[in-house]
């Protein structure tokens, strides 16, 4: 019992930074670059939103990536930046399970998100008469809703679980954010069975969305190889670069993330703050209908102004 009315009282997060100059200013990049990505983020669902050339099934899985990286920064940056600013350290039970879950849901889902984007490049360039028969409106938004679905539950016994385990021995969390890897092992009870289930949870929702990105791409590098155009092949090239860039992003950091604690924050920013930022940026800057519908949303806004 004792276990369990320490748990409810909530945790205390070390931060990403120390209170000193060097530590505000690093302090002050992150916010940048926090903005950068929810301006960006947010700019991306707006012009899929309102411009009809990119009702399309891949814009419609961009826009389901740009979400994700939105609950990605605002559930962890955030808190963070409070805390810094406060000198409180504080988190409460039900925002610590808030922000596990919020990281474990995109953490799970974009693989499986980015997969889905991998089978659409597949059947657009290798099968493309057949493109709008397989990747219809109702195929799309199954994809989706299995990445969102599963990830959910995957999430929930994840975020249940570690919160309800008894945390006898600190309530500190050598963290930013209530990440379960930190959290475990200040629990005072044996852990082995549950981290197997975390190895199992973290081969199914990244190494096999991984293989499936890999397979898919396989065969567009093999089509794009043999195709007769130039320029079909400049264009899927273009396409299929720009989304290995973003897989590359996801993946990167992860075979290193269950390292030394001060190390894993540190990797964390890899996968929590810089993606998000990069993510819109990479599919705007080389990617023409993207590029024109925010010429078109500019110039509307500039005559509606005058």
């Amino acid at each position: 019992m004792e276990g369990w009315n320490q748990t409810t009282s909530g945790f205390f997060l070390l931060g990403l930074f120390p209170p000193t100059k060097i530590g505000l200013l690093l302090f002050l990049l992150v916010i940048l670059i926090f903005l950068i990505a929810f301006l960006g983020n947010s700019t991306m669902i707006l012009l899929i939103w309102m411009d009809h050339h990119l009702h399309t099934p891949m814009y419609f899985l961009l826009s389901q990536l740009s979400l994700m990286d939105l609950m990605y920064i605002c559930s962890t940056v955030h808190k963070m930046a409070v805390n810094f600013l406060s000198g409180d350290s504080s988190i409460s039970l039900v925002a610590c399970g808030f922000q596990s879950f919020c990281f474990l849901l995109i953490a799970s889902g974009e693989g499986l998100l980015l997969a889905s984007m991998a089978i659409d490049r597949y059947v657009a360039i290798c099968q493309p008469l057949h493109y709008p028969i397989l990747m219809n409106k109702r195929m799309c938004l199954l994809m989706i809703s299995v990445s969102w679905v599963s990830s959910s539950i995957n999430s929930i016994f994840h975020t249940v679980y570690a919160l309800s385990m008894p945390y006898c021995k600190s309530r500190i969390i050598n963290h930013f954010f209530c990440d379960i890897p930190a959290m475990v092992p200040l629990a005072c009870m044996d852990t082995w069975a549950y981290e197997y289930t975390v190895f199992f949870s973290t081969y199914l929702f990244l190494f096999v969305p991984f293989l499936g990105i890999m397979a898919s791409y396989g065969r567009v590098l093999y089509a794009v190889y043999h195709m007769r155009s130039s320029q079909g092949k400049k264009k899927a090239f273009t396409t299929c670069s720009t989304h290995l860039t973003v897989v590359s992003f996801y993946y990167a950091p992860f075979p290193k993330s269950y390292h030394i604690p001060g190390q894993d924050k540190v990797l964390a920013i890899l996968y929590t703050i810089l993606p998000p930022m990069l993510n819109p940026i990479i599919y705007s800057l080389r990617n023409k209908d993207v590029l024109c519908a925010l010429k078109k949303v500019l110039g509307k806004a500039l005559m509606h102004r005058n």
